[in-house]
């Protein structure tokens, strides 16, 4: 199916949370696609899939995926993206994992193009921005940071500056992680695509999407100081670099996390800015 449209890359930005750690965020674009994923914070020392932790590795296998996969439908590209997954977890693996918490996982966000339409396929907390014209649209749900928060709140004041450091901190994330019927990219392609959201949307040439990991998204619904359009604005302004220093002013003013409760004092934060041309 050839396009009548494509994707023109305005920007892109990717910020580790921690500077020693490696950065479990990917994105990429081509002329039809464009994806941004999202590893689950790794809840135990690397060794289930060698010296890798399981964030990164799913992360950049599922980036690859991504980058080349050839199908016409959005659908068919995320069934090879996750069985790519699966396929390489069972080959790559060293034991079995301690617990359902240690099975990789990651959220995305992926859109396609279809004809004069995209299509958009995403699980989980990745976030997608449409502006047309005058309207800033959220095209994944709108972001919402209230339960993460209570949890962390729950854990005692200042529980982010531990970095899942403690017995207790990290028992409660296990457990959380653990519960069925949570909506992730995972490492068995049958229950990625059984939770996929699917929908696609109109798109005009010259509208502009941004793509956003949560760590990014945070501006929005964790510190509240943008909303969908101010951020689109922003952006716009002043380009991606400036809400990355935005964005970590705001948590290094908050170093000990008692102001914006949350399990680290910085996540890996990563967007996509990208042109509808034609």
């Amino acid at each position: 199916m050839r396009s009548a449209i494509h994707f023109d890359l305005l920007q892109s930005l990717s910020l580790c949370g921690t500077l020693s750690i490696p950065n479990d965020d990917r994105a990429g674009t081509n002329a039809r696609r464009a994806w941004i994923i999202d590893g689950a914070t790794d809840l135990s020392p690397p060794g289930l899939l060698g010296a890798q932790g399981g964030a990164a590795w799913l992360a950049a296998t599922a980036d690859t995926a991504f980058a080349t996969a050839d199908a016409d439908t959005l659908t068919d590209v995320c069934a090879q993206v996750a069985a790519t997954v699966e396929a390489r977890y069972h080959a790559e693996r060293r034991r079995k994992p301690a617990g359902a918490w240690e099975r990789p996982r990651a959220s995305f966000a992926a859109v396609q193009t279809a004809g004069d339409m995209l299509e958009l396929a995403w699980a989980s907390d990745c976030s997608i921005l449409h502006a047309t014209a005058d309207t800033v649209t959220w095209r994944t749900p709108a972001p919402n940071r209230t339960r993460e928060s209570a949890q962390a709140a729950a854990l005692g004041p200042g529980v982010g500056a531990a970095r899942l450091s403690t017995p207790a901190i990290l028992e409660d994330r296990r457990i959380a992680r653990s519960r069925p019927g949570q909506r992730v990219l995972g490492i068995d392609a049958a229950e990625t695509m059984a939770i996929l959201n699917l929908t696609r949307f109109d798109v005009s040439v010259g509208d502009e999407l941004l793509l956003m990991t949560d760590g990014m998204v945070a501006l929005v619904d964790s510190y509240c100081v943008h909303d969908a359009h101010s951020l689109f604005a922003a952006v716009r302004a002043q380009g991606l670099a400036a809400l990355g220093t935005e964005l970590r002013a705001i948590e290094n003013d908050d170093a000990a996390c008692l102001r914006y409760p949350r399990f680290k004092v910085s996540d890996d934060a990563t967007a996509l800015w990208v042109r509808i041309g034609g």
